[in-house]
């Protein structure tokens, strides 16, 4: 016990932390099958790719090269409902085979119809739909740049679809905009702006632009009733990127925010990371780790944190810094300049702001 709390000492910790955590990984994952993993398993209709690798390996995003030496799969991909996937050794080594139904044919008078089945997706893109084409991460001082409402002739507070609208202008005038709310100013854990989080209100079409600073637009296509101050963007939503899965490397970052205003997050959950386009890809798979406070160890413990707790000046190691454990995993689906959206596949415990992301 002694030699362990030595390394687990401030010094010794960080280097332990900093070669799990930080160090890029130079060797290759091998596909190990999950001790627990079934015999074989029939496809469901509500089915991923992640949820079906997940029954199988630790490491589910390896799941590519289960299909490696398989022919009876051009594209691992195209997995249908009704499948049933089975796992056999070939050369030692694991390799995923399917057993496909039979199409089905509907025969009529005049025609054959074929039921055609659909593939199914990587990840859970139902839940993560709403989060793709309804918000946007824009810089700072391009949203205090963006016109607003300012209200309507009869004095409305709210606007839905068809309601004419008077607003602020700014610079040249476009045909149509999207109605959009502010939701949060996403910061990093210093403190730094990343971006500010709008969400698509409405759209809107310009009716009038001729009085100075001011035009009347038409509010259209309401997802939400539109108010005054919301602002109108003309810019274009990023759309829904192919997904390359793989593990990040030597990339780590924080959880610094969520699309759903939680305290606690969960497995599909939406968050946003403090990693930008510059280090990550969408489709990177990183593990989420938890790293409680530092412990005061003098005659009664004390978590750094506590009010009454008190640092050490000298280098005595009374300082312990706890080990960062991992909790789940993530799927990075959408990049931006400073921050990126990612989704939580795996979670054992709750995930928190400030939870570290890094190599899975």
């Amino acid at each position: 016990m002694t030699h362990w709390l030595k390394r687990w000492r401030k010094h010794g910790l960080l280097a332990m932390i900093g070669a799990l955590l930080l160090v890029p990984v130079s060797f290759a994952y091998a596909v190990t099958i999950k001790e627990n993993a079934p015999k074989t398993y029939t496809v469901q209709q509500n089915d991923t790719l992640w949820d079906i690798a997940s029954l199988f390996l630790d490491k589910p995003w390896l799941w590519p090269d289960l299909w490696r030496k398989n022919t009876q799969i051009a594209n691992p991909h195209l997995i249908y409902p009704g499948d049933v996937l089975t796992i056999r050794m070939v050369d030692g080594l694991p390799v995923m085979q399917v057993a496909r139904e039979k199409k089905h044919l509907t025969l009529s008078p005049t025609m054959i119809k074929q039921a055609k089945p659909v593939p199914i997706g990587i990840l859970p893109w139902a839940a993560i739909a709403p989060y793709i084409n309804k918000n946007e991460l824009i810089e700072e001082d391009e949203y205090e740049k963006l016109p607003y409402i300012l209200g309507n002739p009869t004095g409305s507070m709210r606007f839905v679809s068809d309601d004419l609208v008077l607003s602020r202008s700014y610079g040249r005038s476009n045909d149509q905009y999207r109605v959009v709310r502010k939701q949060a100013t996403i910061k990093d854990l210093e403190g730094e702006v990343l971006g500010v989080q709008i969400h698509h209100v409405a759209d809107a079409s310009m009716v009038e632009d001729d009085v100075p600073q001011q035009w009347l637009i038409k509010v259209d296509q309401s997802n939400f009733e539109a108010r005054r101050g919301d602002r109108l963007f003309s810019g274009e939503f990023t759309n829904a990127q192919n997904l390359k899965i793989q593990a990040a490397r030597d990339q780590r970052g924080h959880v610094v925010d969520n699309l759903h205003q939680h305290e606690l997050l969960g497995r599909h959950d939406v968050v946003i990371v403090d990693l930008g386009a510059a280090d990550v890809d969408p489709g990177m798979v990183m593990g989420i780790y938890a790293q409680g406070p530092d412990i005061i160890d003098g005659e009664t413990p004390r978590y750094a944190n506590e009010s009454n707790a008190v640092y050490s000046i000298f280098d005595d190691g009374s300082t312990v810094v706890q080990p960062a454990i991992k909790i789940g995993e993530l799927i990075i689906f959408k990049t931006y300049d400073k921050a990126s959206y990612g989704i939580i596949t795996r979670a054992r415990e709750l995930v928190k702001i400030g939870a570290i992301v890094a190599n899975p």
